[in-house]
């Protein structure tokens, strides 16, 4: 079988799982580090010749990530693809198994067992103790997290209560002020796809903690979902003023 992936975390489960079957992927699949494949430029812009040209069994996608009209380009092709719904921890393990053991016939791998059990224990999302926060993704505009994100889920199983989770958009777009005056007790910055830093973030938000986590282990639903819940929680656990 001959596999391109256009979403980088469906690449490294890919990759993580029967690397042999990918021939192509977008720029920004960046894991793993050494992934040898034909490259078709973006997730919002991919190549349709290039992709039609390596002659793929499957094309990997996700509804919130690429776009339509690239999708039914590649159908119309005579290509098949498999399209992602993903917003909820949940939704990630199924559909990571939908993909490896129904898309590709693959065994379902052992990394996917040691992802779920690393979530299994935690508590369940609602907490009363949870700490209020914000959870940018941009700014010039600022966006946050809002409804219904695979993020924000992430992060109610992890204490945390994302402040803009009853917004009517996923992804609203909130002046830094409005941010403040919601009385956060948390902001929480991953570093991407707005890469926030010690210096490009934080001083935006005077006084409240601020968590610098990994993007990846925050947004990716692949291989990294093992590790993330102990990765993300060490990040949390050293938000500072």
């Amino acid at each position: 079988m001959r596999v391109v992936s256009l979403v980088p975390s469906l690449t490294e489960a890919v990759a993580a799982t029967a690397p042999g079957l990918l021939v192509g992927a977008t720029a920004w699949c960046s894991h793993p580090a050494d992934l040898d494949v034909v490259r078709v430029k973006g997730t919002k812009n991919p190549d349709v010749p290039a992709i039609t040209g390596l002659a793929p069994d499957l094309v990997l996608a996700n509804e919130e990530e690429n776009r339509e009209p690239d999708l039914a380009a590649l159908r119309a092709a005579g290509i098949e693809v498999l399209v992602t719904e993903i917003r909820t921890l949940e939704q990630a393990f199924a559909e990571l198994e939908r993909i490896l053991v129904g898309g590709c016939g693959l065994d379902r791998p052992r990394w996917l067992d040691q992802a779920e059990a690393a979530w299994r224990d935690l508590p369940a999302p609602g907490s009363p103790t949870a700490r209020r926060a914000v959870v940018p993704v941009w700014r010039r505009p600022w966006m946050v997290l809002g409804r219904d994100t695979f993020a924000g889920d992430v992060l109610s199983r992890l204490g945390v209560a994302n402040l803009y989770a009853g917004h009517a958009d996923r992804y609203p777009k909130i002046p830094v002020g409005e941010l403040l005056a919601a009385g956060p007790d948390l902001v929480v910055l991953p570093d991407e796809p707005y890469v926030f830093t010690p210096d490009d973030g934080p001083e935006a938000f005077p006084g409240l903690p601020c968590a610098l986590v990994s993007g990846r282990h925050l947004t990716w639903y692949g291989p990294s979902l093992a590790q993330a819940p102990a990765v993300l929680a060490a990040a949390l656990r050293a938000a500072h003023p």
